[in-house]
C-alpha cells in the first residue's frame, strides 16, 4: 500500500483523520464532483466530509480501510447536498407560488399584461432567492414560509437570538441587492 493510501497515526496509534482526508482528497473531490457536477458543491461537500472524518469517533483503527469508509461518506454526504438542493427548490416553488397567490389577489384577474408582468417578477424573485448563499436563503425562508420569528430560527437553528437578527439582516440586503441587479425594485410593483 503506498504511503498516500495509509492514514498517518498520532502518537497513540490513534488515525489522524485530517492528514487521512487530505491524503485521500484528491480522488475523494473526483468523485464527489462526478455526483455534483458543480465545483462550487463539491467544494462544500469536501468540507462536509472531512468534518464528519474529523469527528470520527476511534472505531476505524485499521489503516487499510480508511479509503472504502471515506469513499462511503463522501457519497452520503453528496446524496445529503442533492437532498437539501430539493428541498430548497421545492422551498423556493412553494414561496414562489405562495406569492403569486397573493400578488394575483391584488391584480385584475382579465387583463394578461397584468399576469405576465407579474409571472415575469416572480420568476425574477425566485432566481433571486436562488442566486443567495444556501444559509441566506434558508434563513430567509425559514422566516417566511414558515413565519418563524427570530427566537424561533434561533431555537431550531442552535444560535443566540442576535446572531439570527444579523444573518436575517445581511440577507435581507444581499436579497435586495439581487432584486436590484435583476431590475427588481419596490417602484416595480
Amino acid at each position: 500500500m503506498s504511503d498516500e493510501q495509509q492514514a498517518p497515526h498520532s502518537r497513540n496509534g490513534a488515525i489522524d483523520w485530517a492528514k487521512a482526508v487530505a491524503a485521500h482528497r484528491r480522488w475523494l473531490t473526483t468523485v464527489v464532483l462526478s455526483r455534483l457536477g458543480n465545483a462550487h458543491a463539491t467544494e462544500d461537500v469536501m468540507q462536509e466530509v472531512a468534518v464528519c472524518a474529523i469527528q470520527q469517533k476511534p472505531v476505524l483503527s485499521d489503516a487499510e480501510k480508511i479509503p472504502a469508509w471515506l469513499y462511503r461518506v463522501a457519497v452520503r454526504q453528496s446524496l445529503l447536498y442533492r437532498r437539501r438542493l430539493g428541498r430548497d427548490k421545492r422551498r423556493t416553488e412553494r414561496f414562489a407560488k405562495q406569492k403569486l397567490e397573493t400578488d394575483s389577489q391584488n391584480v385584475p384577474q382579465y387583463n394578461p399584461l397584468n399576469w405576465l408582468l407579474a409571472d415575469e417578477e416572480q420568476r425574477l424573485v425566485r432566481e433571486a432567492v436562488g442566486n443567495l448563499r444556501p444559509k441566506d436563503r434558508e434563513l430567509l425562508l425559514l422566516k417566511y414560509t414558515e413565519h418563524w420569528t427570530c427566537r424561533e430560527l434561533a431555537r431550531h437553528l442552535g444560535i443566540q437570538v442576535s446572531a439570527v437578527e444579523t444573518r436575517l439582516a445581511r440577507a435581507r440586503r444581499k436579497l435586495r441587492q439581487e432584486l436590484a441587479s435583476l431590475n427588481i425594485t419596490e417602484r416595480n410593483r
